[in-house]
């Protein structure tokens, strides 16, 4: 930190000046700007084995190339798709589902030769300010409000790129540039070191919690099952019912969960909720969130569940993107269903219905063909108690590992975001 102090005394002792993001970005793009729905329909054809260029998804990039669904596309296709080949040094931002993520990729950090951005995300290079700078900028608390205010909450998180455009960042000298990306990366890897050994040993407890609970969800498979419709309420928000700008509301009375306001550890973060009017509130009873609801993510990152504890401290309801199941039947813990929804049973279930090739979905119709083994409520309370323990070692946030894995993040993310909070130069 003293050589970066050094460095702004000298170079930029009464500031530093901010630039709009469009000012310093010589490409800023995406899948669309190739042409109409129509052009791209007719001149883009998805292929599922491997041919002369492969479409990247944002969903490729966050799990580090694994697994083999792949898309690919023919060379007519790459042509076309020329604004967001990505043969250079980029930063990528989705801007459809999981808005704030930002990937910094090269050629060699892709698995095939020749590459395309698909859909749902915004190419970003420049020629002006250092990459690596760029995509700490972009992940820093200042941009992130700023992003947050232009992203659109309605249905799927979204923001455009002609408003991204116009937010503004600071721009020290190349040298500070340089040496923040310097600090950050060493940071980075440090406590990118720390965190696998912790995230091996995570993962190692998740297998045991998958194991076990595979199995004794499996030992009750041929006992008697129960169609979902028949022991609770399916609903969620119907695509006439998608919110207006209008019912957006900066405070109020009234929740309004979308999918990023799930945790990693079951539950919902009422603080990151926007709000809503009370007529919006009102319009629909079957999506208001009460105590004992279970919520699940029905597009994007699909299958994200939570369990509503106790009773929201405000009243609550649910965007397009999200379903509400009620338990209706006296002989059903909601417990015990929030613990099969998390099982593996019910993610291969979920594998094996969902739909879409870059933005999955998860249909009503296709959720309410779920059959659910039910047990007698004394084996629904084993069966939580067992899982409540595994669930404490494995996914609450508040203990063990998780809890040291997210306090390396803040950590990183304290002094990235230190590193980066410049005074604005002063304009006479």
């Amino acid at each position: 930190m003293s050589k970066i102090n050094e460095l702004i005394k000298e170079l930029c002792p009464n500031g530093v000046e901010y630039k709009a993001v469009g000012e310093i970005c010589e490409t800023i793009t995406d899948y669309v700007a190739a042409g109409s729905f129509k052009d791209l329909a007719n001149n883009v054809k998805y292929l599922q084995e491997p041919d002369y260029a492969m479409l990247i998804r944002t969903t490729d990039i966050k799990s580090k190339f694994k697994g083999d669904k792949f898309i690919y596309i023919d060379e007519s296709a790459f042509k076309y798709l020329w604004r967001v080949n990505l043969n250079k040094e980029s930063l990528i931002l989705p801007n459809i589902g999981n808005c704030g993520e930002v990937y910094y990729l090269t050629p060699e950090d892709l698995p095939y030769k020749r590459c395309s951005l698909a859909t749902n995300a915004i190419l970003v290079r420049s020629e002006k300010v250092n990459m690596k700078y760029l995509k700490h900028v972009f992940l820093a608390n200042d941009f992130q409000l700023q992003l947050k205010k232009i992203t659109s909450p309605a249905g799927q998180t979204k923001f455009n790129k002609t408003d991204l455009k116009k937010l503004r960042v600071p721009i020290p000298p190349l040298e500070i540039q340089e040496e923040i990306v310097r600090i950050l990366d060493k940071f980075g890897e440090l406590e990118a070191e720390l965190e696998a050994e912790l995230e091996a040993e995570l993962e190692a407890r998740k297998s045991q919690y998958e194991f076990w609970s595979g199995k004794i969800f499996g030992n009750y498979m041929n006992n008697t099952t129960k169609h979902i419709t028949d022991i609770a309420l399916v609903k969620a928000r119907v695509g006439w019912q998608r919110l207006t700008t209008a019912e957006y509301l900066d405070e109020g009375n009234y929740y309004l969960i979308t999918g990023t306001d799930f945790t990693n550890d079951g539950k919902i973060d009422f603080n990151k909720c926007v709000y809503v009017t009370k007529e919006r509130y009102e319009m629909d009873n079957n999506i208001q969130v009460h105590e004992n609801d279970i919520l699940i993510t029905k597009d994007g990152t699909l299958g994200k569940i939570a369990f509503i504890d106790s009773e929201p401290n405000k009243l609550t309801t649910l965007n397009s993107g999200v379903f509400r199941i009620k338990i209706t039947d006296n002989n059903v813990l909601p417990k015990y269903i929030y613990y099969y929804f998390n099982s593996k049973i019910f993610k291969d279930f979920v594998e094996s219905v969902k739909t879409g090739s870059t933005i999955p979905h998860l249909t009503q119709e296709k959720l309410v063909k779920l059959n659910i083994p039910i047990p007698s409520i004394i084996e629904q309370e084993k069966i939580i108690n067992i899982l409540d323990k595994f669930n404490d070692l494995t996914r609450n946030l508040s203990i063990g590992l998780p809890a040291e894995i997210e306090l390396r993040r803040q950590q990183y993310e304290y002094y990235r975001n230190k590193l980066l909070s410049f005074e604005e130069i002063s304009v006479n």
